[in-house]
């Protein structure tokens, strides 16, 4: 007798993806049993038997065949990816899976290259191609700003002023800085490459912005002159430092900064990506004058966000790494172990893995400590995780 073809579903009951790692094992005990079910039906014990008793053995296979798949079809579609605890000491979070996906489980914001902010009402902002996407602190969209006023925003910082709360945009593929309100999406300001300056740039590809407690803003050309330029609160030009290079007081992708506010008065840090032979973070004061290198060695530090005595700084090598008061590292979080899904923008939704970022490039904590960090995504990924007190 020629031998039954195993059916599709049962040849596949486990895919390696990250919604199925970790199927319970009852799926596979199924389908072994089904197999040898198989093989006792097509052994040479079954030849010669009256027609009558091999039917009765076909009917027996086709209920006990009904019976596994009720069980093993079941138990693999309600799978759910389980939480993964991270850090050590003081920062330990736990995954959140799921979080920000629609209700099919798909991402819902597009590929993302951006940031994520937090306004005071705890409403969680990430930009991404598309444009702004603003969630609940459960996961879901609350509004949208979209279109091409709004794309591509490359870094974000978040601001309370008197007439509410802004966010300041770098768009380097816009070659401007721009501020807009919070709510309402007004753009309110933007801020091009300043002729006054006196520089004669080819390129003018802003990476990063942050603000002053006076109001100066600041925009970092990260993707090409690698100056940083300073304004005041209007948009008036007013001083510009730093040059391209692995010296010292040199920048090689000066691509994310921040207000650093552990400090008296508050310093500006600097993530100075490429710089050789690892990227680093820097102090300067807001007169664009040197500090100090305040942690060398790093990978390709992206960003940097800071609460109390503590920054988060994401690595586009797929971690994120928290440095205390003193700039010791003490928590590494989400550490990728594979080359070839680590500083790559092209890992598919269906690639994820929980617990592993692929390219780690904006990060913001919320009033609870808990951070939210988005990847360098094809698919556009943010994932939430949740401090472990």
């Amino acid at each position: 007798m020629a031998q039954l073809p195993l059916p599709v579903e049962m040849t596949n009951l486990q895919p390696d993806t990250a919604a199925t790692r970790g199927t319970t094992h009852s799926v596979a005990v199924s389908r072994m049993f089904f197999c040898e079910l198989l093989r006792w039906n097509t052994s040479p014990r079954t030849t010669g038997n009256p027609p009558g008793i091999q039917t009765m053995k076909y009917s027996l296979i086709s209920v006990a065949v009904t019976i596994v798949l009720s069980i093993a079809m079941p138990a693999f579609a309600t799978e759910k990816v389980q939480p993964v605890r991270m850090g050590c000491g003081l920062m330990i979070f736990d995954t959140v899976p799921g979080w920000g996906l629609g209700e099919d489980g798909k991402s819902v914001i597009g590929p993302t290259h951006g940031a994520v902010v937090i306004d005071k009402a705890g409403s969680i902002y990430t930009s991404a191609q598309m444009g702004v996407f603003v969630f609940s602190p459960d996961g879901k969209v609350i509004r949208r700003f979209l279109g091409d006023d709004y794309a591509n925003i490359h870094d974000m910082e978040i601001r309370e002023e008197a007439d509410g709360e802004f966010i300041f945009g770098a768009r380097n593929n816009n070659a401007e800085g721009i501020k807009f309100h919070s709510e309402t999406g007004d753009i309110v300001m933007r801020l091009g490459f300043p002729k006054e300056s006196g520089l004669e740039l080819t390129k003018f590809n802003p990476t990063a912005i942050t603000v002053a407690p006076n109001g100066d803003i600041f925009l970092s050309d990260g993707y090409a002159s690698n100056t940083i330029f300073k304004f005041d609160k209007s948009g008036k030009y007013l001083m510009h430092f730093g040059t391209k290079g692995n010296d010292l007081k040199q920048f090689n992708t000066a691509h994310g900064m921040t207000l650093d506010t552990r400090y008296d008065p508050p310093r500006l840090l600097i993530c100075d990506r490429n710089h050789e032979p690892k990227g680093r973070l820097l102090h300067y004061d807001l007169d664009g004058n040197f500090i100090e290198e305040v942690v060398t060695g790093l990978g390709m530090p992206t960003s940097a966000a800071v609460q109390g005595d503590y920054v988060s700084v994401p690595d586009l090598h797929g971690r994120l790494v928290i440095l205390d008061k003193s700039n010791t590292i003490i928590a590494v979080l989400g550490h990728n172990p594979d080359p070839a899904t680590r500083v790559n923008f092209n890992v598919p939704q269906e690639q994820w893995i929980e617990g592993i970022f692929s390219g780690t490039h904006g990060s913001y904590w919320d009033k609870d400590g808990n951070l939210y960090v988005q990847d360098w995504n094809v698919s556009g990924r943010i994932i939430k995780l949740v401090r472990v007190k």
